[in-house]
């Protein structure tokens, strides 16, 4: 995998400013499987033991997209690298080895979730140890652990900009914000404590209590630091409400909004929330739910509520994920089922498309954010599958959270030459293309001054540079009078210059 130098955010914001953003085709997919290839299958296996994912994730830049990190219930990394031609005739064993990149042993439990981060040079391990752990993925060397928690880590998600920012969500019912620079020394590697927790962040009014009198905890099942730095929504295995919290001020939630509306029904199951994922603007937020649904937030009306749901895949347990394609167009999940589901954001009554091929409960997935239309699938038959969308697929329609950009353009001014004969032993050379780049507006844009002085400046130069063109404005039609050089040609410009009147016109009759 190759590694890149941190890029600061004012380097991408001038780079988009500057060049926009690439134009790719989005795929648009019809009630049709076939649409959809298999492009390779692995089997996530170590020490000849196979084990199912629990998590998986692609990197995040354009240079290492293609490369998928797997963790699973054996506390094994594994890397591969999805570019590669896996055959469908080898067997799943033979393509993991054939596709792995590197892997290591970063715990003794199950990893429950994995997220890259500083350009896909680290990589955080949320574990069922109640750890966090940082990773250097070149050396394979844990650099840091997060500790703090009481229960399994369920979710982890880093800020936008400054990924020493970290969020994490836990099954004690609580989620920590950490930073990565407040660390200490701890024997081969830093430790870090939350610089934040919220503890029973989705506890119920009621309390239950257990045999010894105390309240049980809530578990955290998924947290998101959303695109506007400063926000933090989190989900969990209660109820189908998600809170909003402001970094500032973890008192309270600033929000909090549930995908079923409990004002029209006096009585409501509660379901819990297993995932939720954002597309890459911010502008979306979908929610997993154990109902069988997915349900669609928009970001600037939280208060509402859904604005759409996507029903067809089966979630019977906390560990079927769903994910928000990059640009929002399409919405892709697990089921328990054995299946793998696909919608159309912009047409969420239709049927989902199936991906087979599973034979066990579909959990982890996860969309490649530069290879548009390829994905990654994970089950309890210890396989990952890749897809592809055939190129047939791809249409030119608008993302739903797309940013339009404002083009500018400078208009256009026709030159002339100011010197039409040329010297004496001079060459002739080609002729300048008219409308020449915009070197040339210095030269076109003058205060009678300066073109005089340019224009003397030519005359006493014409003999040793007779290649020299100057190109002006054909507004400029001859040379500027010498009269210009006194003051008093501002006030009393030449009558060549004079704007001409009604009066001049019935004087010139006389």
């Amino acid at each position: 995998m190759e590694s890149s130098t941190y890029r600061p955010i004012f380097k991408d914001i001038s780079s988009r400013e500057l060049n926009g953003f690439r134009v790719r085709k989005r795929p648009r997919f019809v009630d049709d499987s076939s649409q959809f290839s298999e492009i390779g299958a692995f089997e996530f296996v170590h020490d000849d033991s196979a084990t199912p994912p629990m998590a998986l994730s692609f990197c995040k830049t354009s240079r290492n997209a293609h490369i998928v990190a797997v963790t699973g219930e054996d506390g094994y990394v594994s890397l591969y690298n999805t570019r590669l031609k896996l055959p469908s005739s080898a067997t799943h064993e033979a393509n993991a080895d054939k596709a792995r990149v590197s892997e290591w042993l970063a715990h003794d439990n199950a990893i429950f979730d994995v997220c890259w981060i500083k350009e896909d040079t680290n990589l955080l391990t949320a574990c069922g140890d109640h750890s966090i752990k940082l990773w250097d993925t070149q050396e394979q060397k844990c650099i840091g652990g997060l500790i703090g928690h009481t229960g399994s880590v369920k979710s982890i998600s880093a800020h936008p900009v400054n990924e020493d920012i970290i969020v994490s969500g836990s099954r004690d019912g609580s989620f920590a914000l950490w930073d990565l620079r407040n660390s200490k020394r701890r024997r081969s590697h830093f430790s870090t404590s939350p610089i934040d927790i919220v503890k029973g962040a989705h506890s119920p009014n009621l309390k239950t209590r257990g045999r010894h009198g105390k309240a049980a905890a809530i578990s955290i099942t998924s947290v998101l630091y959303l695109k506007d730095e400063v926000t933090i929504a989190t989900a969990g295995a209660a109820d189908s409400a998600i809170k909003f919290w402001d970094t500032r001020n973890l008192t309270t939630p600033f929000t909090q909004t549930s995908v079923h509306d409990r004002t029209k029904q006096k009585w409501v199951r509660s379901y819990g929330i297993s995932s939720l994922s954002q597309d890459l603007n911010g502008v979306y937020i979908s929610a997993s739910c154990m109902d069988g649904r997915i349900y669609l937030l928009n970001v600037l009306r939280l208060e509402k509520g859904p604005i759409k749901s996507f029903k067809g895949c089966d979630i019977s347990t906390f560990f079927v994920k769903s994910k928000l394609s990059p640009d929002a167009g399409h919405i892709l999940s697990g089921s328990s089922d054995g299946n793998a589901y696909v919608w159309q954001v912009n047409n969420h009554t239709a049927d989902p498309v199936m991906l087979k091929g599973h034979n066990g409960e579909v959990t982890a997935v996860d969309w490649c954010s530069s290879e548009i239309g390829k994905i990654a699938t994970s089950a309890d038959d210890s396989v990952v599958r890749l897809w592809n969308i055939n190129n047939s697929c791809y249409s030119n329609t608008r993302s739903p959270s797309s940013i339009r950009k404002r083009e500018f353009t400078i208009p256009k001014m026709k030159c002339r030459k100011l010197f039409e004969e040329e010297t004496k032993g001079s060459v002739n050379a080609p002729q300048p293309l008219l409308d020449p780049p915009l070197e040339t507006s210095m030269a076109e844009i003058r205060t009678p001054e300066s073109i005089k002085k340019q224009s003397s400046n030519l005359n006493l130069n014409s003999n040793s540079n007779s290649n020299l063109n100057l190109y002006i404005d054909e507004t400029c039609e001859k040379s500027p009078d010498p009269s210009f050089g006194s003051p008093s040609s501002v006030l009393n410009p030449p009558p060549s210059l004079k704007r001409k009147t009604i009066l001049d016109y019935f004087m010139a009759h006389s």
